[in-house]
């Protein structure tokens, strides 16, 4: 039988029987886009009836985060929005610095000291800290109905047994510019990577400006908004990052190593000391107004905003050649477990419901623009920046960062590792060649390569296509539902995909074998 077909009726007939089963359990059913006013409605009666002991008492709930720019925007907009609606459950953000959240984070939780809910990195280290029981399973939570399969795509076990947070947002990867700086240069947007350098050479001949606002004593920054940025038009997206995991593609490859070139370049036009400048270094001589163009994630769209007195714009990472297809990094960002020994569990499952309401999505989008939300339901964008990157999707082809699946599991960590060689090439200290070849003998070092990986991953993050067809047959001993299924199931699963025939086919009870 096909694997995909069978994964996939699994999935969406739990849901069904879930939305159908128990009478005194509130209708769920799944969403779609149009759907978004019922949304709201039908996750918060989910939620309530789901945390109803939680209800009567006052609970503390702690949210462990490496957003610290974020307190402000939680602490004013989102947790008050929570608490019109549930004001016995106190919310506090207790965010940690980027760089630190990880060991940070790992040490509370073996320390049994770590917040009731925890901010999911995507993909392998989340999966490390759900594998080692620390983030429980959401299975069960009502408002992951209202999620797709590439949304839950970062968070879920490879055998899609098990999702374990609720997705919040994706980040887009790009460059935002001072609109005053190019105008008094009379600049335009690049396109390609020639007309990129171009520009950052004409602002720095005149000396007035950094043409390029990014540090490497953080590194985490040289990979993130360097090589992850303007990467996947080199490797080809999705084609080269499946490529890496399957063995087909090496760091060595001409591909990879012409992004470190391009990078090797990018210290010519970096402000003076860079070695030694940090993430909120950068952030500063930007909004300042000392700096040009600065290699963006869109989570720093916000900030921008508070802090920068000029307009901005933004353009997505060049291309080689004009007319050449472009790529972008449209990450699968953050998303929000729980602990699995949090003294609250209802509580934290409220919560999360919330989360996944349609009234959240709107609320985290608007509130943090440039974290574009990942629920099925419709939300109106209304910065004009954040916009700008989200448009992008309907230009280029998305991918995610190519580090993040299966190829940061073991040691050494591939995403460690890229963020140190991408800054020791900036600095000069290493060649494109010797970055390439680092990278690729630390993968060698743990990671043997298979087709079935590459199909994993693809699998994991690959829409589920409606038009799939088929045919399932399902064995059973519940003959009882046989005019259930063929009356109620399986024709609301034909909804969605009706060129997949299903049969059910129960046996008497007596002979199938207990297990």
């Amino acid at each position: 039988m096909n694997r995909k077909l069978s994964f996939l009726l699994f999935v969406l007939l739990t849901a069904l029987l879930v939305a159908c089963g128990g009478g005194d359990t509130a209708d769920t059913p799944a969403d779609t886009p149009a759907d978004t006013a019922d949304t709201a409605e039908t996750t918060d009666t989910a939620a309530d009836t789901g945390s109803e002991a939680a209800a009567d008492e006052k609970v503390t709930l702690t949210i462990e985060s490496w957003r610290n720019d974020d307190l402000t925007i939680w602490q004013d907009v989102i947790i008050p929005a929570f608490n019109k609606e549930y004001p016995n459950i106190e919310v506090i953000f207790a965010p940690s610095a980027p760089a630190e959240y990880n060991g940070a984070l790992n040490t509370t939780l073996e320390g049994g000291t770590a917040g009731d809910l925890i901010t999911c990195r995507p993909f392998d280290a989340s999966l490390a800290l759900f594998d080692a029981g620390y983030l429980a399973s959401l299975n069960d939570l009502e408002g992951m109905s209202n999620f797709g399969s590439v949304a839950k795509s970062a968070w879920i076990t490879d055998d899609g047994s098990d999702v374990f947070c609720v997705p919040m947002a994706s980040v887009i990867h790009g460059f935002i510019y001072n609109k005053d700086i190019f105008d008094e240069y009379g600049l335009t947007e690049p396109t390609t990577v020639d007309e990129f350098f171009m520009m950052l050479e004409t602002i720095e001949n005149d000396g007035k400006y950094a043409p390029l606002d990014m540090g490497t004593a953080d590194q985490w920054e040289a990979a993130t908004m360097g090589f992850q940025n303007v990467g996947p038009n080199y490797w080809k997206g999705e084609e080269g990052r499946l490529a890496l995991i399957s063995g087909e593609a090496k760091f060595t490859d001409p591909e990879y190593i012409a992004v470190f070139d391009q990078l090797a370049s990018w210290g010519n036009f970096l402000p003076n000391g860079f070695e030694a400048q940090t993430y909120p270094d950068s952030q500063n001589l930007f909004t300042l107004g000392q700096a040009a163009v600065y290699p963006a994630g869109s989570w720093d769209i916000s900030l921008f905003n508070d802090q920068a007195d000029f307009e901005l714009g933004a353009f997505k990472p060049p291309v080689t050649n004009a007319g050449d297809s472009c790529y972008i990094s449209d990450h699968t960002d953050i998303a929000l477990g729980m602990n699995a020994d949090t003294p609250h569990p209802e509580a934290a499952k409220t919560f999360l419901n919330w989360v996944a309401s349609s009234e959240f999505a709107g609320l985290y989008s608007n509130a943090l623009p440039g974290f574009f939300s990942l629920s099925n339901a419709e939300v109106s964008i209304d910065d004009p920046i954040a916009q700008e990157f989200v448009s992008w999707r309907g230009e280029c082809d998305s991918t995610i960062r190519n580090s993040y699946q299966i190829l940061s599991r073991g040691e050494p960590n591939l995403e460690n590792e890229l963020w140190r060689v991408s800054a020791q090439v900036i600095n000069g200290d290493i060649t494109p060649e010797e970055a390439g070849q680092q990278l690729q003998d630390g993968l060698d070092a743990w990671y043997t390569p298979s087709a079935e990986a590459g199909k994993v991953a693809e699998t994991a993050v690959a829409e589920t296509d409606p038009n799939m067809s088929g045919s399932l047959v399902i064995e059973s001993w519940r003959n009882d539902d046989l005019v259930i299924w063929q009356d109620v199931i399986i024709p609301a699963f034909n909804e969605h995909f009706p060129n997949i025939e299903v049969v059910f086919a129960p046996t008497a009870p007596p002979n199938i074998t207990a297990h």
